[in-house]
């Protein structure tokens, strides 16, 4: 997931190069689901998701119609390397929802130290990335769309394992895509004014198929795993996949702010997520017959082979 949910910051950063931000979510969705839609169809698996048809579209508003939209618009103003790291706070946001919804119980003094030292990253990063810049108001809007999708990325794992976990995970998926793909495709219509170059093409295409069909069967099966709290921490390694892409491959600059910024994201997101403990306090629990349902029959298979 680390490394699935890491490349699309570059692949959203060409993208967006000429196509318009409408034209790439409504073409990586209905890419994604035209791979998706024919096994799902094959596995009866879109049954199930139209009875949850108001939680399959809230999941795909939240997961995908806002968060991928926001993401393109930002990468327009801003690196994608910093992108990426504003979208590790992921962990962040999880952590004040599950306090929020009773899913922590307990605030312990080493959650709410790693809060503030994680925003407090974020500011040292903005901040400096806001002093760099000439147009700082384009900045600092692009920075609240990213951090909103970190919030709304934080959000769509509780919807999945409270309403859809005995939902076989391609329905939802391919139900969502389709939805929001349709949703955005006129707009993509009127806003694409341009033939776009060979290289945006093959950028929202790798989107289409690699950070949005195989990574979403791949999220509902974490998902399935280890629950909703936990399942957002692979966001730790996504910034270092999307800063070292953006200068390799985009010159992008590695600012001292950034290099300031980025340990203090990632020190805070571990306190906050696990208060501080190397290991769990308990041993999980195994997976619920309801939750099983939710991974499918490949990486069910997987994981039953991999059990000792």
């Amino acid at each position: 997931m680390a490394v699935l949910w890491g490349v699309p910051y570059l692949f959203i950063s060409e993208a967006v190069a000429s196509f318009s931000p409408a034209a790439v979510v409504s073409g990586r969705t209905l890419g994604g689901a035209v791979i998706l839609l024919p096994i799902a169809l094959h596995r009866r698996a879109l049954g199930p998701a139209l009875r949850r048809w108001p939680w399959v579209l809230a999941f795909g508003a939240i997961e995908m119609g806002g968060p991928f939209f926001l993401l393109s618009d930002a990468e327009r103003t801003i690196p994608s390397g910093l992108t990426g790291l504003l979208v590790s706070t992921v962990p962040l946001w999880a952590v004040v929802i599950g306090f929020s919804i009773g899913t922590h119980r307990s605030v312990s003094p080493w959650r709410i130290i790693g809060l503030l030292v994680g925003f407090g990253g974020v500011a040292v990063v903005v901040g400096g990335q806001g002093m760099a810049v000439t147009d700082a108001a384009s900045t600092f809007v692009a920075v609240g769309e990213v951090l909103l999708t970190a919030l709304l990325y934080a959000i769509a794992p509780f919807i999945v394992s409270a309403k859809l976990s005995d939902v076989p995970s391609l329905g939802p998926i391919s139900l969502a895509l389709v939805a929001v793909g349709l949703v955005y495709l006129p707009f993509a219509l009127l806003t694409q004014h341009e033939v776009p170059a060979p290289r945006s093409i093959v950028a929202l295409a790798a989107l289409a198929v690699l950070c949005t069909a195989v990574a979403f069967v791949a999220f509902f099966a974490l998902i399935g795993e280890v629950g909703p709290v936990t399942a957002p921490l692979f966001t730790y390694v996504n910034p270092i996949v999307a800063i070292a892409l953006g200068i390799i491959i985009l010159g992008e600059p590695l600012s001292p702010w950034l290099l300031l910024g980025f340990p203090l994201v990632l020190a805070g997101c571990w306190l906050a997520a696990t208060g501080g403990r190397w290991r769990p306090a308990a041993a999980p629990q195994p997976v619920s017959a309801a939750g099983a349902g939710a991974l499918d029959d490949v990486t069910r298979s997987a994981r039953e082979s991999a059990d000792p």
